[in-house]
């Protein structure tokens, strides 16, 4: 019954202190804004998108390895894993070619960190899947895969 009493004891002593950090201003709630690639995340179309990123001139490269399904059953959630082999790689983008905005997301690395990252895309129909990836020396490559989908995910 101690150790009970204890923990309830911390948890409230641990919640209140936040919120007196929070009420006086100490701690702020901030938020994850793409301020550096607003115009490539709103752009409409690939070319705009890509250009955005500065990947307009992107030079294929087969040291981009994108793992998505060929046949996606729900476009709702499309499993992607994109690693960069390219030595020096210090960030990755993925787009889809025909979804509303195609840029879907954008990840920058850490020295030493490994340029590699999964999600879960939504797709609305059969397109293409870029990864496009940034090298310190600031050269763009891009791969790509194509992903069938049988049951549209934005909307459809």
């Amino acid at each position: 019954m101690d150790i009970l009493r204890r923990t309830l004891l911390k948890g409230a002593g641990a919640t209140g202190a936040i919120a007196a950090a929070v009420a006086a201003g100490l701690l702020k709630p901030s938020l994850a804004l793409a301020a550096d690639d607003r115009a490539a995340f709103e752009a409409k179309d690939i070319a705009s998108a890509l250009k955005g990123i500065g990947a307009d001139s992107a030079a294929g490269n087969t040291a981009i390895v994108i793992k998505a399904p060929d046949i996606a059953e729900n476009g709702a959630v499309v499993p992607v894993d994109v690693v960069s082999n390219i030595p020096n790689t210090i960030s990755l983008a993925v787009l889809v070619d025909k979804n509303p905005m195609p840029l879907s997301s954008a990840f920058d690395f850490a020295n030493g960190a490994v340029p590699e990252m999964s999600l879960r895309l939504k797709m609305g129909q059969t397109s293409l899947v870029r990864a496009v990836a940034k090298t310190a020396d600031g050269k763009y490559y891009v791969a790509e895969k194509e992903v069938k989908v049988t049951i549209g995910g934005c909307g459809g």
